[in-house]
């Protein structure tokens, strides 16, 4: 029983201390701000050139599929056509053909996906690492001891900095694409 008492007091000695080394810390004003980082990623002009270059990128591919596409279909509809004076391996050959058409269209297409989700996943996550950066940056040449960030259940205007943050994000990239 007196074992438990001193365990007790001795707990309780510790909290008061914990308290009293903590107080001033408390005390002290802690500057917090919130971040949505999605709009700054929606929004930011990187962005933008991120969309675009990989647009770029793509688009020989994208023609690719458009004309092997159009290619099936100009088959299919002269097969149509001359179905009825087709002969028997005739049309064998053709339904081959398509077939053989429509297997390289659906490789293609499946490809194109895979590689353009590989790259939008490469590019982005360097945009988000970039803008993650800033967001740093921007936090401690303003004095902020915390930023929260995405999954904030509300903010009020006071701390919300997104659209500070943003601002200075786009002024980077102006002074460094100049």
């Amino acid at each position: 029983m007196r074992f438990m008492k001193n365990q007790f007091v001795k707990a309780a000695l510790g909290v008061v201390m914990v308290c009293a080394f903590a107080l001033p810390a408390a005390a002290q004003e802690v500057k917090i701000g919130v971040v949505s980082l999605q709009a700054i990623v929606e929004r930011a002009p990187q962005t933008k050139a991120v969309m675009d270059a990989l647009r770029e990128e793509f688009a020989p591919r994208e023609r690719e599929i458009l004309a092997k596409q159009k290619e099936i279909e100009d088959l299919q509809a002269k097969v149509q056509k001359d179905l009825a004076v087709m002969g028997e391996t005739e049309r064998r050959n053709a339904e081959k053909n398509l077939r053989d058409l429509g297997r390289d269209f659906q490789r293609l297409q499946t490809e194109y996906q895979e590689d353009s989700n590989v790259r939008q996943n490469e590019e982005f996550g360097v945009l988000q690492r970039s803008v993650l950066k800033e967001v740093q940056d921007y936090a401690q040449a303003q004095g902020y001891d915390l930023i929260v960030g995405d999954g904030v259940l509300y903010v009020s205007s006071s701390v919300n900095i997104t659209e500070e943050v943003l601002n200075a994000i786009v002024a980077n990239y102006k002074a460094t694409s100049e």
